[in-house]
C-alpha cells in the first residue's frame, strides 16, 4: 500500500462545524470497507506534519469516488477546508479493521453522537445495499449537527435523533429510546461511535438481551500503521486484559470486550 494522489471532486462547508469532501477513487485498487479509514495529508506541504485520519462517509462503488464528513476542530482540518475542487490530497488507506454484517442479520441497531454518525453513515449503505433493515439513534449537540440524517433516511434506515439542545440525549432518555426499537423490531445486532457514554450504555443493554454488537473506537493516531503506539487501548481477552492498537487492531472491535473508561 502506498500514498494516492486524489483529486478533489467537491469540499464544501454543509454545517457550522462540519465540511463534506468528495474525492476521486479511481487509481485505489484496494477493497474499501465501512468502518476502515484514511490518512489524509492536510495540505500540499508538510504543515502540519503529521497525516489526519478520516473514517469513510460514503463508498460509491460504481462511480469510483469516497467522501468524507468531517468536523472542523483543530489545524489539520483548518487547513484542509482550504483545498479545493481539482485539486489533489494526498490519500494513504484504507487502514484498519472494518464492520462485519453476518448474512442472517436482516435488523441492525446504529447508535452514534458526533462525527461518529459519518464512520456508521457507510455501514448504513452497505447494510441498504444487502438488504439489512437499520433503525438509528443519532445524537449531537445541535439539530444542525444532524446533517447526516438524511442521508441514513436515504439508505431506508428509520432515524431517531436527539440533541442536547433538546434535552433529550442523556442517558436515561437515550436508554429508553433502545429499549423501545428493541420491543419493536427484531434487532439482530448494534453498532456504535462517537460517544463513550453511548457505547457504554449499549454495551450494557446488549449484553442483557444477548445481542453482538460492534465499535468503531475514535483515537489521536500517529502513524496509523501500529508503529508508534499511540492510540492503544484495553480489550478482555478471557480473564485478561490487553492492551491493543486502534489503528492496527481496530478501529472496529467487538462491543463487550472493549474496556470503556
Amino acid at each position: 500500500m502506498k500514498p494516492i494522489q486524489m483529486k478533489i471532486c467537491s469540499n464544501q462547508q454543509v454545517s457550522q462545524r462540519y465540511w463534506h469532501m468528495k474525492v476521486d477513487a479511481s487509481e485505489l485498487n484496494e477493497p474499501v470497507m465501512p468502518g476502515q479509514f484514511f490518512q489524509l495529508r492536510c495540505g500540499h506541504d508538510l504543515n502540519p506534519f503529521l497525516r489526519r485520519p478520516f473514517s469513510i462517509y460514503r463508498i460509491n462503488r460504481e462511480e469510483k469516488t469516497l467522501e468524507f464528513l468531517y468536523l472542523v476542530k483543530g489545524a489539520g482540518t483548518q487547513r484542509l477546508t482550504l483545498m479545493q475542487a481539482g485539486d489533489s490530497v494526498d490519500v494513504f488507506g484504507p487502514l484498519g479493521t472494518p464492520f462485519i454484517l453476518e448474512d442472517d442479520w436482516k435488523t441492525i441497531l446504529l447508535l452514534a453522537r458526533g462525527v461518529g454518525i459519518a464512520t456508521l453513515a457507510a455501514l448504513a449503505q452497505d447494510a441498504a445495499e444487502k438488504g439489512v433493515q437499520a433503525v438509528a439513534i443519532l445524537s449531537a449537540r445541535s439539530r444542525n449537527d444532524l446533517l447526516a440524517a438524511e442521508t441514513l433516511q436515504g439508505f431506508g434506515a428509520k432515524v431517531l435523533m436527539v440533541t442536547d439542545e433538546e434535552q433529550t440525549s442523556g442517558v436515561d432518555s437515550v436508554r429508553e429510546q433502545i429499549e423501545s426499537l428493541l420491543a419493536e423490531h427484531p434487532i439482530q445486532a448494534a453498532f456504535t461511535c462517537g460517544s463513550k457514554r453511548l457505547s457504554r450504555l449499549l454495551q450494557e443493554i446488549t449484553a442483557q438481551h444477548g445481542i453482538p454488537g460492534q465499535i468503531a473506537l475514535e483515537e489521536h493516531m500517529g502513524c496509523a500503521m501500529g508503529v508508534c503506539f499511540a492510540c492503544v487501548c484495553d480489550v478482555r481477552d478471557g480473564e485478561y486484559l490487553k492492551t491493543v492498537r486502534v489503528c492496527k487492531e481496530g478501529p472496529v472491535f467487538p462491543l463487550e470486550k472493549v474496556v470503556l473508561g
